[in-house]
């Protein structure tokens, strides 16, 4: 896969497990890893791009006499999602013409207005 489109896929994967509620590194890997192959080494700059960006906030709390950071989803990281979910019926549209050419392509994705 294109590292370029695996990249955007991980941060929109990461914001989507977000908007189960608060949560940290270890368990967004665990949420993530079934859908997607993430480690901690490409997740770690993700939550520091999502956090630059204020699609996420960062918070720590004691867990187990430890200090945990934990990610939270913001309005910005909901846009985010949204914004992807907008953008993938346009990928559609071009998986549709790349495997069944443009007259499929026109019939595939019907176009929305945004």
């Amino acid at each position: 896969m294109d590292t370029q489109l695996k990249r955007g896929l991980l941060e929109v994967c990461v914001l989507a497990a977000m908007q189960r509620g608060d949560t940290y590194g270890y368990k967004l890997i665990k949420d993530v890893s079934p859908y997607i192959a993430i480690s901690e080494s490409t997740l770690y700059p993700i939550l520091k791009r999502l956090e630059a960006a204020e699609a996420v906030t960062v918070y720590t709390r004691e867990h187990n006499g430890r200090l945990r950071k934990y990610y939270q989803l913001t309005d910005g990281g909901r846009a985010r999602i949204a914004e992807f979910l907008r953008e993938w019926q346009d990928v559609m549209r071009i998986y549709a013409f790349i495997e069944g050419g443009e007259r499929d392509a026109h019939r595939a994705i019907p176009e929305t207005t945004a």
